[in-house]
């Protein structure tokens, strides 16, 4: 695993603390601050990042078996979801998240990898209006 760097230059920040270098997030024990983003380190953020559990599906390109779980975060550009069996960085994946009932799907890539933990994923593209139905979402979760 890749070594990260944190603003009181020690390889493991404070919990919620995202690397200098890569960016991504120490989530053990983070702290439930709804929504990350406060901090001067995530302002470099394209959004802000809430602490929602919602269902997700995630499928391997040219899988069939589903990885069923859930969001520890999300956000307009990503989210980060508790799994044991984590995906190396750079896998494809096909996703669904269920927003009120409804299921978004996604086209997404694998960007952080925390073995027996979880893994942080990017949203590259949405079918129809996934985008504006996770948008929605995400402005009543802000209320």
């Amino acid at each position: 695993m890749a070594a990260h760097h944190f603003a009181d230059n020690k390889r493991r920040g404070p919990a919620g603390e995202d690397c200098l270098e890569c960016g991504a997030r120490n989530v053990m024990s983070s702290p439930d601050n709804q929504p990350l983003g406060s901090t001067a380190t995530d302002e470099r953020r394209l959004h802000p990042r809430f602490m929602v559990q919602v269902q997700i599906e995630l499928r391997q390109e040219a899988s069939d078996i589903p990885i069923r779980a859930e969001t520890a975060d999300l956000s307009g550009g990503g989210c980060y979801v508790h799994v044991s069996q984590t995906l190396p960085p750079e896998t494809d994946v096909q996703g669904k998240l269920w927003l009120d009932g409804s299921a978004v799907k996604f086209q997404g890539r694998i960007v952080t990898r925390h073995p027996q933990f979880g893994n942080g994923i990017i949203f590259l593209q949405f079918e129809r209006d996934g985008e504006q139905v996770l948008r929605r979402y995400l402005d009543t979760v802000a209320v």
